[in-house]
């Protein structure tokens, strides 16, 4: 991205970078350029686009830009957070391991709250069916010397909607 220079910071509608934030927090559309027609959906140059997103970024506004794959509707409905109960100098090892393994999502440490939850490690895996999530566990664990360790399976029971964060009123658009 080129850095913002003045003109391209002034937009003649002033409404113009509202209306790139709440298209922004919907996503991307799927073309071959996606910068110029969300500038052409607000009134603003491919240039200024590129220049207002570079600011955000810069002031921490934009921390990251990601893709919502909407499993669900691939026909993944067996979907398990897997939590595991690890000594505390083996969770980013055993994190970075699980993380690589092609058939984790996701895999991520968080706090223990004791004494009712013991879990320091988090690790989603997405399967068409139960029985193929929970082989897969299986396989990871055995590959990994986890079978002994202390963990959960918790299947979801519900698809919630799946969405970027929210900022703009709908209204500003």
């Amino acid at each position: 991205m080129t850095q913002p220079t003045s003109t391209t910071m002034t937009p003649r509608d002033e409404a113009a970078p509202w209306r790139l934030r709440a298209l922004l927090e919907r996503g991307l559309p799927l073309t071959e350029r996606p910068w110029l027609a969300l500038a052409e959906a607000c009134g603003m140059s491919e240039g200024e686009v590129l220049a207002w997103v570079e600011r955000w970024r810069r002031e921490g506004l934009i921390k990251r830009m990601g893709l919502v794959v909407r499993h669900h509707a691939l026909g993944i409905r067996a979907n398990a957070m897997v939590v595991w109960d690890l000594p505390d100098e083996h969770v980013s090892e055993v994190g970075r391991q699980l993380a690589a393994e092609p058939a984790v999502t996701l895999c991520y440490r968080r706090r223990r709250r004791l004494p009712e939850w013991p879990y320091n490690l988090f690790c989603m895996i997405h399967g068409t069916r139960r029985e193929r999530v929970l082989a897969a566990l299986d396989e990871i664990a055995g590959r990994h010397g986890l079978q002994e360790t202390p963990h959960r399976v918790l299947f979801c029971r519900k698809a919630y909607k799946q969405r970027g964060g929210r900022y703009t009123r709908e209204e500003r658009t």
